[in-house]
């Protein structure tokens, strides 16, 4: 049996529901289940985000692997698509999959070293750069949600949140990210994103030294992939070079780039409202940059 932390049951009931806290009470028999399944002997205390709970364990081979498990859901079925894809190229590889659970097997990495470890943040984005380079090289598989699809969720969203919106300036600044989403909307691009790259989601590995975890894959332009960098350790004095070096190693056009990195700040901001939290300074703070205002 294994022990589920409180917290990571507290936010699962509270992101999730009764499906949170259905998948919290039928944690242990999962975690039974699979181990047995894959034999695999844990090595220590389940670790833990929002989203997943993981184990760290042994094969029957002695080496060693991270049983991963999660809420199934529109974000996370695409990872384990996302990681056959990638085939270990640049992000954790995946090792075995159950699709009706969606219980991943992965690779271990070591989860006490991430980039967010390094005194040198320039150094981290260019290595965080370098990994997302090599991740948006590649077309999605089919079947994936796209960024298409997200857009036209965003726009339909957009009125009547926009009426909740109490402050004039910050909903000018939500009025105006969506109006430069627009712009770019009819290229939404069909590379395969990892949505959530930032630097506690690239950790050391032994085959390369840093890989990428936890994707949230979706198909569209490597432009929207930049917004977790940008707002990393937040200050505002760095979104601009921050934005100067992932445009370059990623070889993008950076008007579009900075489109898409608006539509970011609109689906964050939306979000905001739709659960009825206050907006998010640092997002309006980047967004009022990329928008000149």
């Amino acid at each position: 049996m294994i022990d589920v932390p409180e917290e990571f049951a507290a936010a699962q009931v509270k992101h999730n529901g009764d499906a949170g806290r259905a998948f919290i009470e039928q944690l242990p028999v999962q975690a039974q289940e699979f181990t047995e399944r894959w034999e695999l002997r844990v090595t220590g205390p389940a670790m833990h985000g929002v989203a997943a709970l993981v184990l760290p364990v042994v094969r029957a081979d002695g080496s060693r692997a991270a049983l991963k498990m999660q809420v199934l859901d529109a974000e996370s079925e695409g990872e384990p698509v996302a990681l056959r894809r990638w085939d270990g190229d640049g992000a954790v590889r995946l090792l075995a999959h159950d699709e009706p659970t969606n219980t991943l097997l992965l690779e271990r990495l070591d989860e006490t070293r991430h980039l967010s470890g390094l005194d040198d943040s320039r150094e981290a984005v260019r290595l965080l750069a370098e990994l997302l380079a090599r991740l948006t090289a590649v077309p999605a598989p089919p079947g994936l949600r796209t960024l298409g699809d997200e857009v036209r969720g965003m726009q339909e969203r957009l009125p009547s949140a926009l009426a909740r919106v109490a402050d004039p300036d910050a909903r000018a600044v939500i009025a105006d990210c969506a109006a430069a989403v627009r712009e770019v909307a009819d290229e939404p691009g069909d590379r395969l994103l990892h949505w959530d790259l930032h630097y506690d989601n690239v950790l050391a590995g032994d085959r390369e030294p840093w890989l990428a975890i936890d994707p949230k894959p979706l198909a569209g332009d490597p432009g929207f992939d930049l917004m977790p960098a940008l707002a990393n350790d937040f200050a505002l004095s760095g979104v601009r070079w921050r934005f100067d070096l992932m445009t370059g190693t990623l070889g993008l056009d950076r008007e579009r780039a900075a489109a898409w990195t608006l539509g970011r700040a609109l689906q964050n901001l939306l979000w905001n409202v739709a659960d009825e939290d206050p907006l998010d300074e640092e997002q309006l703070a980047i967004a009022r940059l990329f928008l000149g205002r």
